[in-house]
């Protein structure tokens, strides 16, 4: 019987020391040593610093020369750089449309294109279509329209229905045309699929559809 008693307790001190060790291990593990600490308080080395490349943006029609971080997108260019907020981050992911602007007269999800792509192209943002006291007429319609909720999505929209009547104009084809060698008109149905990129979480897609006919001289 007393055996049995003592192998019960040498089997709990063989435990209670897996643990202790087990704890002294992990607190050995997390101070840092010699070697940790001098490369902590090295100073940084140029060669990992982040490198920058010169570009210069042709925006609203001004050059605006820059220096940024090869990576840097055209969206953050625009907004975090050129501090021109009317382009706005929606989804990151080219999926909303909010960050639409016109690139050398094409729209574009400006969150999917490096700005560095973009040295000398003639870039043109909400702010560089029209002012307060001269609207461009888009902006005059969509006022008139009520063309807006929140807003928030309302400068892609704006600039995407700007190249979708260009693009009409210009006989580029769509995926709702019967036949693609005719010469597209400005109907709802064309109107309608060449703006389903741009998303408007409020819905006002109808008179969305109205301001662009408006502006189009069509029937919405």
């Amino acid at each position: 019987m007393a055996d049995e008693t003592s192998g019960a307790c040498n089997i709990s001190f063989s435990r209670r020391g897996v643990m202790v060790g087990g704890a002294a291990t992990a607190m050995a593990a997390s101070t840092p040593s010699d070697a940790q600490t001098k490369r902590t308080t090295m100073p940084p080395d140029p060669a990992a610093m982040p490198v920058t490349m010169p570009v210069t943006l042709k925006v609203n029609g001004k050059d605006r020369p820059l220096s940024l971080d090869p990576r840097t997108t055209l969206l953050d260019a625009l907004r975090e750089h050129l501090h021109l907020s009317g382009t706005k981050k929606g989804c990151d992911h080219g999926q909303c449309g909010a960050c639409t602007v016109l690139v050398n007269g094409q729209r574009i999800n400006s969150c999917l294109s490096l700005a560095l792509q973009h040295d000398g192209d003639a870039i043109t943002t909400i702010e560089g279509l029209g002012t307060p006291d001269k609207l461009h007429p888009m902006q005059a319609a969509f006022v008139r329209h009520d063309g807006y909720q929140c807003g928030y999505c309302t400068p892609g929209q704006i600039c995407s229905a700007v190249a979708v009547l260009d693009e009409i104009r210009a006989g580029v084809p769509s995926h709702v045309q019967a036949d693609l060698m005719a010469r597209p008109q400005a109907s709802n149905i064309e109107m309608r699929e060449r703006m389903s990129g741009n998303i408007c979480r409020c819905g006002a897609y109808s008179n969305i559809a109205d301001a662009m006919a408006d502006v189009a001289g069509a029937k919405a």
